[in-house]
């Protein structure tokens, strides 16, 4: 016993002695490198003081200050960025889900602005936007160079005024001006429908009404149907949402999951992650569920597809998403700004990592462009059958109920039809689910 403590005290000795030798030299490097960071910080301040004494026109001394900050925000990523006292206050606003401008998210890509997604029902939607757009001039003026933020200023204005943004996009040959007209964007978080039987959750950002929204109309499509017995499953349509709230995207996710990890966070130091897990209770009961995401689909929708994904709960249609992957903190200033900064990547519960790469579907389905019908095909004629005939016999072999009941059931197919030639993505998932809901309780489990 005494031998074993006399060793334990000689290591510790030895490790006293080890670390002294250690300590002089890290010592002497963290002072050296301290003192380069304030010869830097006295440099910063002799270039600040030349520029106000000796640049050709007066300038604000707050301005210069802000847009110095900004720039070493800016200089780490596209999104870390200063946030004035009238940036935050309008950030605050657009998370509770009403704002004025053009609905559109963006970010900037090789010092070009690029559109992430238009948001539903706004006028950039309107005006034909679409994700992957470059804008590359704003009334005319050239926004290379600039920083995100002053070219997103650039876009700002009266609700009711004209903007004209200058679009390159991929398959068109020279860039075109579309005329926007600005105006208040009321965002609906979730829009819910029934399309044959299955139920449409549209997603268009996640805000603080986004879960509110989503049990709203799960439910209220459910009792319209008469139960969830009588649906095929759920459609949760994040094609275009550019995120927002990371909380949100929790409570949706956990919405649909019983248990299990819904996502991670992993910022510099190992003691800086989180890690969020599902609660009981699935809002679907168990039914089928496709998710469809688009190259617009962004942060907190990508947070949903990977979970639900990688649990299995949810077959992933479309194409890539956008892969963002990062975790920004607002941290409050003085004077009512804000520090926007990236701190941690997400995670999805197998471990990937969302950026850059995004999520990969799990069916790809691309959305055909829409095609200008023809004159000749507006004025084709229907095609005849023998029931145009006059004369024809009629069926009698059918009820009156079952003749009803084949009409409508042709109704739905031609609805089906139709929706195929509006949106095709959708039209693909609806028939995931009509044949999972064929295949019984167990195909979710199976494939």
């Amino acid at each position: 016993m005494k031998k074993l403590i006399m060793a334990a005290v000689g290591g510790t000795v030895l490790g006293l002695v080890a670390t002294s030798q250690i300590a002089g030299p890290l010592l002497a490097q963290e002072a050296e490198n301290n003192a380069s960071v304030y010869e830097q910080l006295d440099l910063f301040g002799d270039i600040f003081e030349r520029i106000r004494t000796g640049y050709v026109a007066e300038v604000n001394d707050k301005e210069l200050i802000e847009a110095a900050i900004n720039g070493m925000l800016t200089s780490l990523d596209p999104h870390s960025s200063y946030l004035s006292a009238d940036d935050a206050a309008r950030m605050r606003v657009q998370t509770s889900g009403e704002f004025g401008g053009l609905g559109i998210e963006v970010t900037q890509e090789e010092g070009w602005v690029k559109v992430v997604s238009p948001m539903d029902g706004t006028p950039a939607d309107a005006a034909g936007i679409i994700a992957g757009d470059f804008i590359t001039a704003v009334n005319g003026e050239s926004v290379l160079g600039l920083t995100l933020d002053d070219a997103v200023n650039m876009m700002r204005g009266p609700v009711g005024s004209e903007i004209i943004i200058t679009i390159v996009r991929d398959g068109e040959v020279e860039p075109f001006d579309v005329s926007i007209i600005r105006d208040t964007i009321k965002l609906t978080a979730v829009r819910s429908r029934t399309e044959g039987n299955a139920v449409v959750l549209r997603i268009t950002t996640f805000n603080d009404q986004t879960f509110p929204n989503l049990r709203e109309g799960m439910e209220m499509q459910v009792a319209e149907a008469g139960g969830i017995d009588n649906i095929d499953g759920i459609v949760l349509d994040l094609r275009n949402n550019p995120g927002g709230l990371l909380n949100q995207a929790i409570i949706v996710s956990d919405a649909f999951l019983d248990a299990g990890e819904i996502v991670s966070t992993r910022g510099r130091a190992a003691g800086d992650g989180e890690r969020w897990n599902a609660e009981p209770g699935d809002l679907a009961e168990g039914k089928p569920i496709v998710v469809l995401i688009n190259g617009g689909s962004a942060s907190a929708s990508e947070i949903v597809a990977g979970a639900l994904q990688d649990h299995r709960r949810a077959i992933v249609v479309g194409t890539n998403s956008f892969g963002k992957g990062s975790v920004q903190t607002v941290i409050p200033l003085r004077g009512d700004g804000a520090m926007r900064l990236t701190t941690a990547r997400y995670y999805t519960p197998s471990g990937r990592s969302i950026q850059a790469l995004g999520i990969s579907p799990d069916i790809i389905v691309e959305q055909p462009r829409p095609r200008p019908t023809t004159e000749e095909e507006e004025d084709q004629p229907r095609q005849r059958t023998e029931a145009d005939l006059r004369g024809s016999l009629d069926n009698d072999s059918l009820s009156e109920d079952e003749i009803n009941q084949i009409e409508e059931d042709r109704a739905r197919a031609e609805a089906a039809a139709q929706l195929r030639e509006d949106d095709y993505q959708l039209a693909y998932a609806i028939d995931i689910l009509k044949g999972l809901n064929a295949l019984g309780p167990t195909a979710m489990v199976q494939q």
